[in-house]
């Protein structure tokens, strides 16, 4: 697979630029690559091209955009994934599945049994890491899209604050009488999946989501770990609402 790499200044066919140091370094240190050899650049945007790299070194790197491809396709729905945050470095995984799957927005919080607090999060400059593994994660899958990884906030923040038509609080077997079944769902245009953390949702969470339009939503009779959870359910997703593989009338 030809080396992918972001330049979210990139507008046009025949444009040089100067790729960011990260990058720089990723294409001159990393993968060693020349003056001559053909890479592909994203914006980040959605927008991806074939490009000639035309300077080289171990810290700056130009190239020069040429003919544009087409990338991945985006998901039909919109997914904007609420996940917990995890004990260790657990939340990365969650990060990398969640846009390799095709999220649009990654939204992380801090629940009520969740073992990481907000300050420590602030404090050892998480939501700029995730970042990272969010750009590596396109790279990877061939999407030309970034989603933004949001900093933590609180999960009662979250719950009041979220605006999709549909905002999903997926939920252990016994946890939620009135949980409902993803197959009863019709797929919207957007949708938000809060994901609890290790230990489950306290009833307090769920009662405050269920009040602000949350709908309880239980994936099976079996009850799956919290890193697992945004690749279960995206994945869940995409197969009852047909939106794995987008056609072209539909993208």
């Amino acid at each position: 697979m030809r080396a992918r790499v972001l330049a979210r200044d990139a507008e046009a066919t025949g444009q040089t630029i100067t790729l960011s140091a990260d990058e720089s370094a990723h294409v001159g240190r990393v993968l060693r690559l020349a003056i001559g050899d053909v890479v592909r650049v994203f914006d980040g945007r959605g927008h991806e091209w074939v490009a000639t790299i035309q300077s080289g070194g171990a810290t700056r790197v130009t190239v020069t955009l040429a003919d544009l491809v087409v990338p991945a396709a985006e998901s039909v729905v919109r997914y904007i994934v609420a996940p917990a945050v995890l004990k260790g470095d657990a939340t990365d995984d969650v990060v990398r599945d969640a846009v390799m799957l095709g999220a649009a927005q990654v939204r992380p919080f801090v629940a009520t049994r969740s073992e990481v607090r907000l300050a420590t999060l602030v404090r050892t400059g998480r939501a700029a890491r995730w970042t990272r593994i969010a750009v590596a994660a396109a790279k990877q899958c061939g999407r030309a899209v970034v989603p933004p990884v949001d900093d933590a906030i609180g999960f009662d923040v979250l719950a009041r604050s979220v605006d999709t038509p549909l905002r999903v609080l997926l939920v252990e077997p016994g946890v939620a009488a009135a949980a409902t079944s993803l197959r009863a769902i019709a797929r919207p245009p957007a949708v938000t999946l809060a994901i609890g953390p290790e230990g489950g949702w306290t009833a307090d969470e769920v009662t405050l989501a269920t009040a602000h339009g949350w709908t309880a939503v239980r994936l099976g009779a079996r009850t799956v770990r919290a890193a697992s959870m945004a690749l279960v359910a995206l994945a869940a997703c995409q197969a009852v609402w047909d939106d794995g593989d987008p056609s072209p009338d539909e993208e």
